[in-house]
């Protein structure tokens, strides 16, 4: 079946990449640029994600909806608080219905492509955070985005119930490069290693037992 992915260039998405890559026929990875801190950082690796397989790569670029959200991903690196995955401190980092943003363009974008479907990373870990990211979202979504499209287009989430150290296992045993994956919300050359997203980004290659390539600032 012909498939859309969302590719942010971040390890869950770049793993979601490749699954969809060996189960189903990939007609376009989307990546959408929301001005966020570590937009150039992680575009770059969704670009080149994208070209390791073969699969036709599109950014869309939607800066300007910047200005009329609230989060600390848009507003800087200084902004981005350091410490563990705390509920209180990654609420600093919500973009407001990111997902349901993300989603209704890319259903557009899919349909418009002649693809019957999307692929999206959301993952257990990001449940208790980002109401868009739990299941009952999710399956809202795709009952919407059914009824709104032509083509009844569905939203597979194959990690929804899945930890990211379960994800990155899965990856490594696709063969995703993982250097070349994205994850820390400063947006630095480097991976500062001191964000909540870097804390969690280490805790899954330690979770899966496997070697960490990232370079971080703080080691």
């Amino acid at each position: 079946m012909e498939t859309a992915v969302l590719l942010s260039g971040g390890l869950d998405s770049s793993v979601a990449l490749h699954w969809a890559h060996k189960n189903h026929h990939v007609k376009l990875a989307l990546s959408f640029d929301y001005a966020s801190n570590h937009a150039e950082r992680e575009l770059e690796c969704a670009a080149w994600q994208a070209a390791s397989l073969g699969v036709e790569h599109r950014i869309v670029d939607i800066t300007p909806i910047a200005a009329h959200l609230k989060s600390a991903l848009l507003s800087g690196a200084d902004d981005i608080p350091d410490g563990t995955y705390d509920a209180e401190l990654m609420k600093q980092t919500v973009v407001p219905f990111r997902n349901g943003i993300f989603l209704s363009m890319a259903a557009g974008i899919a349909e418009s492509h002649g693809a019957q479907q999307l692929v999206i990373a959301a993952h257990s870990g990001d449940h208790s955070i980002y109401p868009d990211c739990r299941e009952e979202f999710m399956a809202a979504m795709t009952e919407a985005i059914r009824l709104g499209t032509y083509a009844g287009l569905g939203i597979l989430r194959p990690f929804i119930h899945s930890s990211k150290g379960g994800i990155a296992r899965m990856g490594q045993e696709l063969g995703v490069d993982f250097s070349r994956t994205y994850s820390c919300y400063k947006g630095g050359r480097i991976h500062c290693g001191t964000c909540s997203t870097c804390l969690e980004r280490r805790e899954a290659f330690r979770e899966a037992g496997i070697p960490d390539p990232t370079v971080y600032a703080d080691q």
